[in-house]
């Protein structure tokens, strides 16, 4: 942390990246009284090539790490003295010296269909469109609606929205924490269950880079964390940095603590068009979190066809970087 001058919180500038790092530095505050006096905080907008590119896939510009890329860079540089990002956005592997902590409460983690056509995602008729550019949905659209069409929709949620509504596809879906946030629950159609829609890893949870070596921001900000769901981002993201999760192979998970000193996770690989999946559902103790993320991963891959394997397989990066750990409290 910056000894001297201000605490300087990078942020990328969409108008949920802006609410989300707002409620974080509410939170610090909160915490740390000192951050209330003026000019305690700086919040430093960056726009990251994520931001700058709407017409393409983010398969084709580099996977989600081109919504990170940007504020790693400012901190490793001493630009900034920690990042605010969506747990979603983050890519499976991160710079050495890079310390990633999952913080504040984890919002509902389901997906919202939205659609000023049709009532419900199974309302949709035979050859309706859907816009969405994450492989994810797309193949879960699939194989529940083979008879739907896919099509590209990219952009915030102010710009997708208005694309639903300018008719560019008949509906969409989209993060209802992000929905929440933003207070624009008024546009859902209807909230996908799990069992139709399995989220990304880490939707629904804000995470926080920082530099391993600033000790003193590390420990403000394993403040911010609950130890269940700081647990329960760890074993999905265990579980994807076995599979080498990009935006080229779907993905999907999802660890639940019950509550009783358990997690319960359920996974799901699959081909991009939904013609093949495997999904696979296990329970461990809390204190398990990266062995059930990896037990999760290896069932997975032990139950995949030969295709969804070649598409992982692919993917794999040429060189295995370290897996930063997220934070935890001891």
């Amino acid at each position: 942390m910056n000894d001297i001058g201000p605490l300087r919180i990078g942020t990328r500038g969409s108008p949920l990246a802006l609410i989300q790092t707002s409620k974080v530095i509410d939170s610090l505050q909160k915490a740390h009284p000192s951050l209330r006096k003026k000019n305690a905080i700086e919040m430093v907008v960056i726009t990251t090539t994520g931001d700058r590119i709407q017409n393409r896939l983010l398969s084709e510009i580099g996977g989600k790490g081109m919504f990170t890329k940007e504020l790693d860079e400012a901190l490793l540089n001493d630009q900034i003295d920690l990042g605010i990002h969506s747990m979603k956005d983050m890519p499976t592997f991160l710079p050495e010296n890079i310390a990633l902590h999952a913080i504040m409460p984890r919002e509902d983690v389901r997906d919202a269909f939205i659609s000023e056509k049709y009532a419900s995602f199974i309302e949709l008729p035979k050859g309706a469109t859907l816009g969405t550019a994450s492989l994810r949905r797309k193949c879960q659209v699939l194989i529940a609606r083979p008879d739907l069409r896919v099509v590209p929709l990219r952009g915030n949620v102010d710009t997708r929205l208005k694309k639903i509504t300018d008719g560019e596809a008949d509906a969409t879906l989209l993060a209802y924490a992000g929905l929440k946030r933003l207070g624009k629950e008024n546009v859902i159609t209807e909230i996908l269950e799990t069992d139709v829609m399995l989220p990304a890893v880490g939707q629904g949870s804000l995470a926080a880079t920082c530099r391993m070596d600033d000790h003193g921001t590390n420990a403000m900000l394993a403040n911010l964390g609950e130890p269940p769901a700081t647990a329960a981002i760890i074993a999905e993201r265990a579980m994807l940095v076995l599979l080498d999760g990009s935006c080229h192979t779907p993905i999907a998970g999802l660890a639940l603590p019950d509550g009783k000193g358990n997690i319960d996770m359920q996974g799901l690989i699959a081909r991009p068009d939904g013609t093949e999946s495997t999904r696979f559902s296990m329970s461990a103790p809390i204190t398990s979190a990266r062995e059930l993320g990896r037990s999760v991963a290896e069932n997975l891959l032990a139950q995949a066809g030969t295709s969804i394997l070649e598409a992982i397989d692919n993917e794999r990066p040429k060189i295995i970087r370290p897996h930063p750990e997220i934070a935890q409290e001891d």
